[in-house]
């Protein structure tokens, strides 16, 4: 049957890589981007999907626990008719389409209707997998060979299409993909075959991702030690000398937070910096955002007070919100940073100073207390009396800073630049998480983090939902919140800084091993 493609359309075939998502590659991201239609596998990762454009359709097309939701040749029929309805089509698989992904059956496919496509190679999990477990394919002075190998032959072949012989007698390495189910065959065959009992295997399930896991042995104890302890797929078998690598090359496991799963309260389109920062420890990020950061009900009193900007001596940016709202507004006022004049600046924290940098301003005072009482304190060194001090602030702001400025003898105004709002609900995966026991530690960088999550869940279920969960608090106005509320603060920074939380962290979860 022949079909006239449409001239729009087009499929890109994009290997996800094997599971983190900054293994994706930079194509495979910018096609992401381009794409109408998103056709994702399982072993995608989720996240990759945020790189794709908020109006794309997105399908699920993959499998859980080997029941399909989609059969292959339903795939095929699906890229065919969205491309053939015009559309850009992005096919995202787990690891590389043609690595064991059946992507040349999708792209028979394609041909045969006419439609062009274009392959964007992905880190298949037999090279990222082993790659984060330690485990190099290749090594000198051990093996110069690797093969990829399927561990899923149908239960119904008489003759297995797999060169036993072959990969028993040769000293390399041997990668089987999906074998975890037929894993005493596959060990019991390389021995039937002349693969010695004692060679070393290592099995790596969700390989570089922070729920890694990797089972060693040998091909003679290493299927009953999968059973004993329940080791599932999806997993990869790896087969060699190379295997006795990992004690002395192992970097990403051991990392000082791998494995545990942290809790990040802050506003969702500011969770992303922390989350990098704990990912780079190895943990796990659970985004559960307590914190809508939206505009005020009205920007009558930051505008009016921009329009006299001249007249302050000082501004105030105690946040990064404060910064971006502050300027935002100016901008819309048609000025930029040279309308502060003579006006002198305070930024608390590193992160608000480092904020104002893109406007070309440097701080003229940053106070090494962080908390409001600290902004008042280095003022005392400042004559202020008779001065005004502008303080764009968030709604929930405490007093501390226009009060004790105030009696310092200045003249403090303090429009509303933003407002922390309450979301609704927690995502429904977060809840989950929490009643599952999944949660190791639970991070609040703000008293207003604390205070909304036990808004939002109710007293009761936030210290249920929380029992046994570590607590963080990233400063004793935050700490003292938590304690209201009845949370036991187990992590409390010196530094009230994300790195410094994140510090903080690490030293516990080390320590308690």
């Amino acid at each position: 049957m022949s079909h006239t493609s449409h001239p729009n359309s087009l499929v890109y075939l994009i290997g996800a890589g094997p599971g983190a998502p900054g293994l994706i590659t930079v194509r495979g991201k910018e096609c992401l981007g381009l794409a109408d239609v998103v056709i994702y596998d399982y072993l995608a990762n989720d996240d990759l999907l945020r790189f794709a454009r908020p109006d794309a359709e997105l399908i699920y097309a993959g499998k859980v626990g080997g029941l399909h939701n989609r059969e292959q040749w339903q795939i095929n029929a699906l890229l065919v008719e969205k491309a053939l309805a015009g559309n850009v089509v992005a096919r995202l698989k787990g690891g590389d389409s043609f690595v064991f992904g059946r992507g040349g059956e999708e792209c028979e496919a394609l041909v045969d209707a006419g439609i062009p496509f274009e392959i964007v190679p992905g880190v298949t999990a037999g090279i990222g997998a082993t790659a984060y477990a330690g485990i190099p394919l290749t090594h000198r002075g051990v093996t110069t060979s690797v093969a990829f190998v399927t561990g899923h032959e149908g239960h119904d072949k008489e003759v297995s299409q797999i060169d036993w012989e072959g990969l028993s007698l040769g000293s390399g390495t041997v990668v089987f993909y999906m074998g975890i189910k037929n894993l005493p065959q596959i060990t019991k065959n390389l021995m039937a075959h002349g693969r010695p009992a004692e060679t070393p295997v290592a099995l790596i399930r969700w390989g570089t991702r922070p729920e890694q896991e990797v089972l060693t042995g040998t091909l003679a104890d290493i299927a009953e030690q999968a059973r004993r302890t329940g080791f599932r797929a999806p997993a990869i078998t790896v087969v060699g000398e190379v295997v006795r690598l990992r004690d002395k090359l192992r970097w990403f496991d051991n990392r000082p937070l791998f494995g545990r799963s942290i809790l990040v309260t802050r506003a969702a389109d500011q969770a992303g910096e922390f989350g990098a920062m704990l990912g780079a420890l190895g943990a796990r990020a659970v985004e559960c955002p307590t914190i809508a950061i939206v505009p005020p009900e009205s920007w009558d009193d930051l505008d009016s007070s921009i329009a006299r900007l001249d007249r302050f001596h000082w501004i105030v940016f105690t946040s990064v919100n404060a910064v971006r709202f502050f300027f935002e507004r100016l901008t819309a006022a048609g000025r930029d940073s040279r309308a502060l004049g003579n006006c002198r600046v305070c930024a608390v924290g590193p992160k608000t100073a480092a904020s104002l940098a893109p406007f070309g301003i440097r701080p003229d005072l940053i106070p090494d207390d962080y908390k409001g009482e600290g902004v008042v304190e280095v003022f005392r060194s400042e004559n202020i009396t008779g001065k005004r001090i502008l303080f764009p602030k968030g709604d929930r702001a405490r007093d501390v800073i226009p009060q004790g400025l105030a009696e310092l003898g200045a003249e403090v105004e303090a429009p509303v630049a933003y407002r922390n709002v309450t979301p609704d609900a927690l995502p429904p995966g977060v809840i989950a998480e929490l009643e599952e026991r999944r949660i190791d530690c639970a991070t609040f960088t703000s008293s207003s983090t604390v205070d909304n999550l036990a808004a939002i869940l109710g007293e009761n279920r936030l210290l249920h939902l929380l029992e046994g969960v570590t607590i963080a608090a990233i400063g004793p106005i935050t700490a003292r919140s938590c304690r209201e509320l009845g949370l036991e603060v187990h992590i409390e920074p010196r530094e009230y800084t994300l790195a410094a939380m994140t510090g903080a962290l690490a030293d516990h979860f080390t320590r308690r091993g």
